[in-house]
């Protein structure tokens, strides 16, 4: 039996679920507000993070991906641009500010994000645990309102309790694999794709099949050709080609701060639209110039008739058998039904991620959220489930809001300004606490 430890005692004013670009952001906001504030109105906050360290797509940090942001929409430029959290204050920290302006880009290295990104949780270290997994959430009940949240967490082999007034969750998305597909040695999705390849470094693979159209797909598709030199690279998609992301400035408007409040607003057959017309600015699109790069490889290898790049489009995966020997998989081509059977040594799904239900982890809690008539939570402009009358205790969300908040809900685009929004709530509902109504 686990050893319960419970610090009730303690109250905080928040304590985050999650410790990723949301909930770091947020964790900024708060530590920056706290600097500057009196000792009364100071924001009393921990974070709770299962990983043992920060960690941030580690498994697709390819040597040359870049960001499809750019660094101004970093953590806090976008909220504060004043801010020494900013990603132009760390390139100046590492001394290498000149030489990234030098380059001409707004789009850094995700690799050098991501070291970003560590550079600021290592200021933060004093708010977060690690290796804390939230296991369960828990209402607190006083004189008849459910005033508190008692948060679980698993750390080592204890049980740790601690209370809050309100809690953030922002666990991050889910890897999204077709249905029925087990995962093994041979069949990875490619959150895990830079350690599985290092592992198989130096191996004589023959064939390797990406499924996926999407920025991640074709990512993968560029790395493993040039990671395994004498394999045989087929990228499997129902398109005719990757589709071009469309970066382009009008389009890019529905990542704007005001468009936040206007999708909220919107009906419901507004928002779905919104979602349909911009759905190539984030889903299953791919920047143009690595399109033209694949394109070029492939050309080339026509050319130099030594063909590894294949491209086996307006085509699904139908089945996948696995034994000693290694993969077969049949894939179909789609106007004419015909089938084909693939031998390969490995088969990666570039499927994409999808934003958890937070049902399942806020259990008791979860009963006291509203849902709409589909069965989404409601959410409140300022990101706050709504929840039954007699619950003064709040629940922030980042992530799983794109139903209320639009496509930026899941993007690194709108972080800072949305966790100004939560911090700017969290002082508001200390003289105002009655939530406001959300919209259906």
């Amino acid at each position: 039996m686990n050893h319960v430890s419970r610090d009730t005692e303690t109250i905080y004013d928040l304590l985050g679920i999650g410790f990723g670009p949301s909930n770091l952001a947020l964790a900024i906001a708060i530590e920056e507000h706290n600097t500057h504030a009196g000792t009364q109105d100071h924001i009393r906050a921990r974070f709770l993070e299962k990983q043992a360290t920060f960690g941030w797509h580690r498994g697709m940090l390819i040597d040359d991906a870049t960001m499809q942001v750019s660094f101004p929409k970093d953590l806090v430029t976008m909220r504060d641009p004043t801010s020494d959290y900013s990603f132009l204050y760390y390139l100046k920290e590492q001394g290498r500010l000149v030489d990234f302006l030098n380059q001409k880009t707004l789009f850094p290295l995700r690799i050098e994000f991501h070291d970003y990104f560590e550079w600021a949780a290592g200021r933060l270290a004093h708010l977060v645990d690690y290796s804390a997994e939230v296991v369960a959430v828990t209402p607190v009940t006083v004189d008849g309102e459910v005033r508190y949240f008692d948060v679980t967490s698993r750390e080592g082999d204890a049980l740790h309790v601690r209370r809050a007034r309100d809690i953030c969750l922002a666990t991050g998305m889910r890897h999204r694999l077709p249905e029925g597909a087990p995962l093994s040695d041979r069949v990875l999705h490619n959150r895990d794709l830079v350690p599985r390849v290092t592992e198989l470094a130096g191996q004589p693979l023959h064939r390797v099949v990406v499924l996926g159209a999407g920025q991640s797909a074709a990512e993968t598709v560029g790395y493993l050709h040039r990671a395994f030199p004498e394999a045989e690279v087929c990228a499997v998609f129902a398109k005719y080609g990757y589709t071009p992301a469309d970066d382009s400035p009008f389009a890019n408007r529905i990542f704007d701060p005001e468009a936040v409040d206007a999708y909220y607003q919107a009906p419901t057959e507004v928002k779905e639209s919104l979602l349909g017309y911009h759905r190539s600015t984030n889903y299953s699109a791919v920047d143009i110039e690595l399109i033209e790069a694949l394109y070029r490889t492939q050309y080339q290898e026509r050319v130099q008739g030594k063909e590894r790049l294949r491209m086996l489009n307006v085509s699904r995966l139908r089945s996948v058998e696995s034994d000693a020997d290694g993969l077969r998989m049949t894939v179909q081509f789609l106007p004419t039904g015909e089938q084909q059977v693939l031998e390969a040594d490995l088969l990666v799904y570039a499927t994409g991620y999808q934003p958890p239900d937070p049902g399942p982890l806020l259990g008791e809690a979860g009963a006291l959220c509203l849902r709409d008539e589909r069965g989404e939570l409601s959410v409140t402009r300022d990101h706050r489930v709504a929840v039954a009358d007699h619950v003064t205790a709040g629940i922030y969300l980042q992530g799983s809001t794109e139903h209320t908040h639009g496509i930026t809900s899941t993007l690194l685009s709108h972080t800072a300004v949305r966790v100004g929004e939560i911090r700017d709530s969290l002082l508001s509902r200390r003289h105002r606490p009655e939530p406001s109504k959300p919209r259906v």
